[in-house]
């Protein structure tokens, strides 16, 4: 049958599909109908008899790959038999095993899946000695990823860790050396890893030419899907496949290349036109998804980039509401406000159409909390739910056993913490502890030297019952070295979700009320079974999906976009277009919500916030802006408030002042007191830290040290008994004088 392009088609699908030859970019907006035209062009080739065999089409999944090819089927009335349709690394693995000699593996080459890797990666380390005793060293799986990191980007080990991961910088040197001897085991071994397969390529096309031009004889018409989320290594791949000149579809779009941390290179779109001669490029801008005010205002985003592809989305579907811009009073109302637009959306879409997008996965703790309050359903994809969480768990045990001296589990958790307990001795602890044996347990604390700080530390925490926040701040100063020594590989990024949680506690009168609502929430098989449920998604997870209703939250600076970001130029540019992919997911509604101050925990108030800068530069054209007032609710930016009203006509707030630093506790934290419940252990206790003093070498404000944020300047002392210090990477933060050491 003949396909009906003028009518399936759009102009510039149909350009794109009835394409044959020289290399072409596809430069696809989004929601513009990508796959479609992939599909038709598959249709297309085979129609004006070109062979299935002789077509290549290279995506990221396997899945697309058959998606693609079976709807060209269907489009086509038959098959597409022969047409070869997968992934780089799959496309790889058959090449490289069918010329496994020619690559230099006589023996034959045995594929290694992670699991594999990372065994490897075991023996290795073990062999070579290195970690012998060290609890801090990097687990096998983050050697793994630190490795791939840094094949996949073509950067050094320092240069991966420099980046992503500044804390494991000491064990630079260990880690290029095994490094070495991965490599070296695996080419002894005939091994491949994944990474293996799109390098052993590259290194077979160049060096036997007969190889590479049979390939291409064999696949002339070549087609990339998500072309902006190639490495380096694939883009090189495309050329030597191809040829300067050859018959490459690329389709992408450059404005939604954000995965640089997993290697992709956005200049591999922008430079197709210098890599391949005479290039044509096609733009879809004509967009299937979203409403034109929602548009407007992502094109609004777009504009704003430094190097891009110009397009402008446009839409037929002409009406709808103008996006919203909520700015909260504060990061901790924000939640509230949400709540309230969910209800709202909610009574014109299904709950499951409602999405709620954010930066990292830790940003939606209070609203995972408010939500469950108002007793409305969410799934959570990208990073996990916030009771969850390891170390979330780990530090809630600590108040567990403030409200409750008799839950077992809490007990089992935190004595696990100890040096040299395990699980089986954590039980026998707790239950002396629990069951009065002052005998049993003295036995334990003269065999654990940990566990009287620790029981001293639990018996403070009980006098805290009707202060969460002081509780809560103790307890994560308390916690901070077992952070650190539990999760090595990623405390700073843990550390970051702990902070969550300091902004969560203050809105609270007693640890026991805390505790509830964080834990008031549905069995998670109910969870599963209810599919009319909110969406809550990092940014990162909701690329390739839509829903009726958008919120993103948290557009202030140092979270959206993030802190690192603000460092380097090419890193906001990736910022920028995660910003764009998060609103071209929404349909038919979208609301920003920019908090106006947000908590910090080190200095206990609220700071000004910074408004993103993308949301500052859009013109009032393209939203309405809304304000939360003294009294919660919302209002028009631009709406004239009576005089003496709690608003201002701007919209602004005014600036937050933080507090006097709040009057001397009723408990030392050298002291750490002892209860009555605890006097069989008190004269174990160990002896607690010395007090420090503000001596001469403090006046002059010295150097000091912390377990979790490392070497520091102390820059003011807070009386009574912290304070101000500048960590580089982290920043300024205020520490209780205990639990810093004075260098």
């Amino acid at each position: 049958m003949s396909i009906d392009f003028e009518r399936e088609l759009n102009p510039a699908q149909r350009e794109a599909a009835l394409h044959m030859g020289g290399p072409v970019l596809v430069i696809a907006g989004a929601g513009s109908g990508k796959t479609r035209t992939i599909v038709y062009r598959l249709a297309h080739l085979v129609e004006t008899h070109v062979s299935p065999e002789n077509i290549l089409l290279l995506t990221f999944t396997r899945r697309a790959a058959q998606e693609m090819l079976l709807r060209a089927g269907h489009v086509l009335g038959r098959p597409l038999t022969g047409a070869s349709g997968g992934t780089f690394h799959s496309f790889a693995y058959s090449v490289l095993r069918r010329n496994a000699f020619d690559a230099g593996y006589e023996q034959g080459l045995t594929l290694m899946d992670r699991s594999d890797s990372e065994d490897l990666l075991g023996e290795l380390k073990a062999h070579l000695d290195l970690g012998k005793g060290d609890r801090s060293y990097p687990k096998r799986a983050t050697l793994a990823d630190i490795i791939t990191k840094s094949r996949n980007k073509e950067l050094s080990i320092g240069g991966i860790l420099d980046r992503e991961a500044y804390h494991l910088l000491p064990y630079q040197p260990d880690i290029e050396r095994l490094a070495e001897e991965y490599a070296r085991a695996k080419r002894a071994q005939g091994l491949m890893d994944y990474d293996d397969l799109l390098f052993e390529l590259e290194r077979l096309l160049v060096e036997r030419p007969e190889i590479r031009d049979g390939l291409r004889r064999r696949y002339p018409f070549v087609m990339v899907d998500e072309y902006q989320d190639t490495n380096l290594v694939q883009a090189r791949l495309v050329r030597l496949l191809t040829g300067e000149a050859g018959n490459v579809m690329a389709v992408g779009d450059d404005a939604q290349s954000i995965y640089a941390f997993r290697g992709a290179v956005v200049a591999n779109i922008l430079d197709f036109p210098q890599h391949f001669q005479n290039a044509r490029v096609i733009r879809l801008e004509q967009n299937y998804r979203s409403t034109q005010p929602i548009l407007d205002l992502t094109n609004v985003i777009l504009a704003g980039a430094q190097q891009k592809f110009d397009k402008q989305l446009f839409t037929e579907r002409e009406g709808g509401a103008r996006p919203r811009i909520l700015q909260t009073l504060s990061d901790q109302s924000q939640a509230t406000q949400v709540v309230g637009l969910i209800v709202d959306m909610a009574s014109r879409h299904p709950l499951h159409e409602i999405a709620v997008l954010f930066r990292a996965g830790y940003q939606s703790y209070p609203l995972e909390v408010a939500l469950t309050r108002a007793g409305l359903p969410y799934r959570k994809y990208g990073g996990v739910r916030f009771n969850e969480a390891a170390h979330v768990k780990d530090l809630l045990a600590y108040l567990r056993l403030a409200a409750n001296p008799a839950d077992l589990l809490a007990w089992q958790r935190v004595l696990g913490f100890l040096k040299g307990v395990g699980v089986k001795t954590a039980s026998k602890i707790a239950q002396a502890i629990l069951g009065g044996d002052a005998k049993g347990l003295d036995k334990h604390v003269k065999r654990f030297p940990d566990l009287p700080p620790l029981l001293a530390e639990l018996d403070a925490l009980r006098k805290l019952a009707h202060a969460p926040a002081a509780a809560l701040d103790r307890a994560m100063s308390f916690y901070a070295p077992s952070l650190s020594t539990l999760y090595p590989d990623d405390y700073p990024k843990r550390q970051a979700g702990l902070e969550q949680l300091a902004q969560i506690v203050v809105n609270y009168a007693s640890i026991e009320d805390f505790l509830a609502d964080l834990c008031l929430d549905g069995a998670k098989e109910e969870e599963e079974r209810a599919e009319n449920a909110v969406v809550l998604s990092t940014v990162h997870s909701a690329k390739g999906l839509e829903w009726r209703g958008v919120i993103i939250i948290d557009l202030v600076e140092d979270r959206f976009p993030s802190k690192k970001a603000l460092q380097r130029q090419e890193d906001m540019e990736e910022e920028r277009r995660l910003m764009y992919v998060a609103c071209t997911r929404a349909k038919d509604e979208l609301a920003l919500i920019v908090p106006g101050s947000v908590f910090n925990r080190f200095n206990n108030c609220r700071e000004p916030a910074v408004v993103s800068p993308f949301v500052a530069e859009l013109p009032d054209a393209v939203a309405e802006r809304f304000v939360e007032t003294y009294t919660g609710g919302l209002r028009r930016k631009d709406e004239q408030v009576r005089p003496g009203a709690m608003t201002r006509d701007d919209g602004y707030l005014p600036p937050v002042v933080c507090p006097e630093p709040p009057r001397k506790p009723d408990y030392e934290p050298g002291a750490r007191p002892v209860s009555a419940a605890a006097a069989p252990r008190a004269q174990h206790a160990a002896a607690p830290p010395p007090k420090s003093s503000m001596d001469a070498a403090q006046s002059k404000f010295g150097l000091c040290e912390h377990k979790i944020f490392g070497q520091g300047k102390i820059i003011a002392e807070i009386p009574p008994d912290k304070y101000r210090v500048n960590f580089p990477g982290f920043g300024l933060k205020v520490i209780v004088k205990d639990y810093v050491k004075l260098l």
